[in-house]
């Protein structure tokens, strides 16, 4: 497997700076890239402001869609840290999913993967209140990885999926630290307890409905 990849990289590989604009929304696009280290950060803008929908890590692809559809680039792309990516034009990619039914296979369970995450953002964002969006997201987060201790996310990464500035995710997220349900070191966000996150996000669905109710 590890020579399999250095063939790869030897044949597709790039290194990327940090903060280097991959793509823009809008743009045409040509190449889909497979991140082998380091972090890139999907954002589109919104009613003017720019909101963070993901940030992809290693093994994660990105600009798949352009190659499949033909259509302009529905997002922005733009590295958070120096990268090395694999690129892969449309031609190469073509020949791949035609030619390993096993590539094709994981392609299309990520896309599905893919697919369910947008839905599940799309719908924390038609949540009304900052902190219940926050909330949504960090619980339906806990859920994915099992274990409370494992999850790890930056301040600026939640807010960016809540549609929110980062002072206000802090804010919101210090409240909670208060309390003993996350643990808030520097930049990072530590789940502390996944049952008190679930219980808080079940009262503040309630809220919200019985509060429109009211």
């Amino acid at each position: 497997m590890a020579d399999i990849q250095t063939q790869l990289f030897s044949r597709f590989g790039k290194k990327i700076p940090a903060n280097t604009v991959l793509f823009q929304e809008g743009d045409v696009g040509d190449n889909m890239f497979i991140i082998q280290s380091g972090r890139v950060k999907i954002s589109k803008r919104i009613r003017g402001v720019e909101k963070t929908l993901a940030t992809l890590e290693k093994g994660e692809f990105l600009g798949e869609m352009a190659i499949l559809n033909d259509k302009p680039r529905s997002a922005s792309a733009e590295t958070l840290e120096e990268c090395e990516m694999l690129v892969i034009d449309r031609k190469t990619f073509d020949v791949l999913i035609r030619g390993n039914a096993e590539i094709a296979v994981r392609f299309i369970k990520r896309l599905a993967d893919r697919l369910r995450e947008t839905n599940d953002q799309m719908e924390a964002l038609m949540i009304k209140d900052n902190t219940s969006r926050l909330v949504s997201i960090l619980a339906k987060h806990v859920r994915e990885r099992k274990a409370a201790g494992e999850f790890t996310m930056t301040i600026e990464d939640l807010g960016g999926l809540a549609g929110i500035e980062a002072a206000q995710a802090r804010s919101i997220l210090e409240k909670l630290a208060s309390v003993r349900i996350v643990e808030v070191v520097g930049e990072k966000v530590h789940i502390r307890d996944q049952e008190q996150i679930d219980r808080l996000l079940r009262y503040l669905e309630m809220r919200e409905i019985f509060g429109e109710m009211a």
